[in-house]
């Protein structure tokens, strides 16, 4: 049987701070490198007091060893990467427990309330309600969550994009039922970082979504080149609607329907019906109508922000520039409802893609 710290440091289990500290020193002076003694028993000393300190009472298994042999090198930025990606591993491998927990209570149709994830970035909570409901409270960090039901989660959502393991990145998927977060915007709850949430047969209620972009390494190995690498967040309704506050910088939204308040910065929309409700759709943001659809802009401004590269695309595949909209006082002053078929039938010289680059660039190019 493996000995206790308290027998490698040779004291009883009820000694007192100063007698651990005691009996460290006098271990050390002994067992030391410099005194004669051997590193690897020095070792196993410094480390039973260090264990001590905390209130651990037997030294970690080799199993344990090896789970935490998380040394960091190189500078304070990759220190910090992989001490990150190691925890969010850790947090995935947690989740995984705690889908193995719901699956249970689902297949026994029976209730009940736990804690998962780490102590150091923060637990979350899961319970199983009485309707077969998931509450999940607090952030979400790292992992895998499916259910067959709804999903109400007080708390934001988040996933550690940085890690190459598929495994840790953060995916809650319903088979059945809504998904939707607790009075996001009072509590300032965000779905952000390349989060995934997928609802086949339902909705998705949020608030605010933030995808991230993040400056990699050129894979050439060149000093002082980079590749920006793109995380988006994604949230999926096929038959059902997403309602969304701000949504912005690397985002991807589809569903039957789409709401959401503004559209900032490469944001792709997807939907048979899609209504925007603030006034600004700006940079690189794309929207694709799907046939037999609508899509309206709700603020009355004649200053609608509109970037010039926002597009709206019908599927089969007729291209609109959204400020040759605006001009057309379709989008701003009021606005209109705009049928897919309303925008099929716009004549191309007049708001059309193919056409406006032409015009667009024709300043550009003169005959000699």
């Amino acid at each position: 049987m493996a000995k206790s710290n308290y027998e490698i440091l040779g004291i009883p289990e009820n000694a007192s701070r100063n007698e651990i500290r005691s009996a460290f020193r006098s271990l050390a002076l002994k067992h030391h490198a410099d005194r004669g003694g051997q590193d690897e028993e020095f070792i196993i000393i410094k480390q039973a007091f260090e264990d001590l300190k905390v209130g651990k009472k037997y030294p970690d298994s080799l199993d344990e060893k090896k789970r935490k042999s998380k040394f960091f090198w190189g500078t304070d930025e990759e220190e910090k990467l992989r001490h990150n990606t190691l925890l969010s591993n850790d947090v995935a491998q947690e989740i995984k427990i705690g889908q193995e927990w719901i699956d249970a209570l689902e297949r026994t149709n029976g209730t009940g309330v736990r804690l998962f994830g780490s102590k150091e970035l923060g637990q979350i909570e899961l319970e199983r309600k009485p309707t077969g409901a998931l509450s999940i409270k607090g952030k979400f960090w790292a992992g895998k969550i499916t259910h067959p039901n709804h999903v109400f989660m007080w708390g934001s959502m988040t996933s550690p994009y940085f890690s190459d393991n598929e495994n840790s990145k953060t995916v809650i998927h319903l088979t059945k039922g809504t998904f939707k977060l607790m009075e996001p915007l009072e509590n300032g709850y965000n779905i952000e970082n390349g989060s995934h949430i997928i609802v086949d047969n339902g909705d998705i209620v949020c608030g605010n979504v933030n995808g991230i972009r993040q400056q990699v390494p050129h894979p050439t190995g060149r000093v002082g080149m980079s590749l920006i690498k793109e995380h988006f967040t994604k949230l999926e309704a096929p038959k059902g609607k997403i309602i969304a506050g701000d949504v912005r910088e690397t985002v991807s939204l589809e569903a039957e329907e789409v709401l959401a308040l503004n559209l900032v910065d490469n944001v792709n929309v997807t939907g048979k019906k899609i209504f925007v409700f603030g006034p600004k759709v700006s940079y690189d943001v794309f929207f694709k109508l799907k046939e037999g659809g609508v899509i309206r802009f709700y603020d009355k401004g004649s200053g609608f922000d509109i970037s010039d590269d926002a597009i709206l695309q019908l599927e089969n595949g007729k291209e609109f520039f959204l400020d040759d909209l605006k001009t057309r006082k379709l989008i701003g002053f009021g606005g209109q409802d705009m049928t897919y078929d309303f925008l099929d039938k716009l004549e191309e010289s007049s708001g059309a893609i193919g056409s406006n680059w032409s015009s667009k660039l024709s300043g550009l190019f003169k005959k000699k």
